[in-house]
């Protein structure tokens, strides 16, 4: 039987993203940051940053590519409790070097939902647990 460990996200500047997780979304660093992969923790989740270099210099696969920009296929989702804390944690974010890509809104649904991208284009959701 398998069980879900945790993800992981490919980087390029491993410095800078781990500051970014840490720093800008609380995330908090598991072992010494200058390794291949850098182990964090977000409420009992394991989260880890690859370096890109090291996978490409071992995979030797050409139908391996990396998405360039924001990647709007994958989603990292970090839930807030209500409306109220999406707008508070997209302002702290983005002040803390979030790049914004969809501000606090309201969907169809009652809930209340934001988009970030962290240094290196991967899709952050900040949603709201609750309904209105």
């Amino acid at each position: 039987m398998m069980r879900l460990d945790g993800f992981g996200i490919f980087v390029k500047d491993m410095p800078s993203m781990v500051n970014f997780y840490k720093d800008a979304l609380g995330f908090e660093i598991k072992e010494d940051t200058n390794t291949s992969n850098v182990r964090l923790e977000k409420d009992g989740t394991l989260f880890i940053l690859r370096r890109r270099s090291n996978f490409e210099r071992t995979s030797h696969n050409d139908a391996i590519s990396f998405t360039r920009g924001v990647d709007r296929q994958n989603t990292i989702v970090l839930s807030v409790p209500n409306h109220l804390s999406v707008d508070k944690s997209y302002a702290d974010v983005i002040r803390n070097g979030a790049i914004p890509i969809m501000p606090p809104t309201n969907t169809q649904n009652g809930r209340r939902v934001c988009y970030i991208s962290d240094p290196e284009g991967n899709l952050i959701e900040i949603s709201s647990q609750n309904y209105i």
